[in-house]
């Protein structure tokens, strides 16, 4: 049975996504940020409807987003959201952007909502309820050799910058049997339903991946960054794998 929060969860997520069919491929205007990120119209009209709806339904809630910023970082839990992930696929009338939500309970990601509204396709995950696209509960893969693995990466300039982690990962694309880049929402939405193995990035913000820990987990595989460690606020990089690759596959990136 879908809690309360994954039942608001799925109504901000709808709510945004009906701003944001409207609007996109409408050449908005593009505004850069002060970390030189881009913002539309949409993605501020998107963060307003998800707000609009987490807030009525949980006030007393943290909520981390995007566009909109942070309010009550301290409480019990705190909705993170980032309303476009990918403005620069949806500025460029690429479709691989998505909408995240995700809800942390003293710390640890516990809810997460991935909706591609350019493709109508939605994924949502809740510990200990599964991960599903659609109404189909997905899985990873069960491949458990680095030589049979299909990875996808996405950014990679910070580990370009490190000569030694770089040749490693040369090194691993020689040995795997195939090597993608599918970016965004898109390889963790393959990783959670088996259709790929891991997925490697070294650039990435927290409102990015929050919901999509839980998915891949959810779905039975593993969700760190590229040391190791748990994902946190501070998480900048990722090795999401189907479980039985992620040993293999960070000793071969350290």
């Amino acid at each position: 049975m879908p809690s309360a929060e994954l039942k608001a969860a799925l109504e901000a997520a709808e709510a945004a996504a009906v701003v944001i069919r409207e609007l996109y491929q409408r050449n908005l205007t593009v505004v850069t940020k002060a970390d030189k990120s881009p913002v539309t119209e949409a993605d501020v009209r998107a963060e307003e409807a998800i707000r609009a709806v987490l807030s009525a339904r949980f006030p007393s809630y943290g909520f981390f987003g995007e566009e909109t910023g942070q309010h009550a970082m301290g409480a019990d839990r705190v909705w993170l959201v980032d309303p476009i992930d990918g403005t620069k696929s949806f500025v460029r009338e690429c479709p691989f952007f998505s909408t995240q939500i995700a809800l942390m309970h003293e710390g640890r990601m516990v809810l997460g909502v991935s909706s591609a509204p350019a493709y109508c396709e939605l994924a949502w995950a809740e510990r200990g309820e599964g991960a599903w696209l659609g109404g189909k509960r997905m899985q990873v893969s069960r491949v458990d050799s680095i030589d049979s693995a299909i990875v996808s990466s996405g950014n990679l300039k910070t580990l370009a910058r490190d000569e030694r982690r770089w040749r490693r990962y040369g090194d691993l694309v020689a040995n795997v049997n195939r090597i993608r880049g599918y970016g965004d929402f898109v390889h963790y939405h393959l990783l959670a339903r088996g259709a790929l193995d891991a997925v490697v990035e070294s650039d990435v913000n927290i409102l990015d991946i929050a919901a999509l820990t839980v998915l891949v987990e959810e779905a039975g595989g593993r969700f760190t960054d590229l040391d190791g460690q748990p994902i946190s606020l501070t998480t900048t990089t990722v090795l999401a794998t189907n479980g039985l690759l992620h040993e293999p596959l960070l000793a071969a990136l350290r």
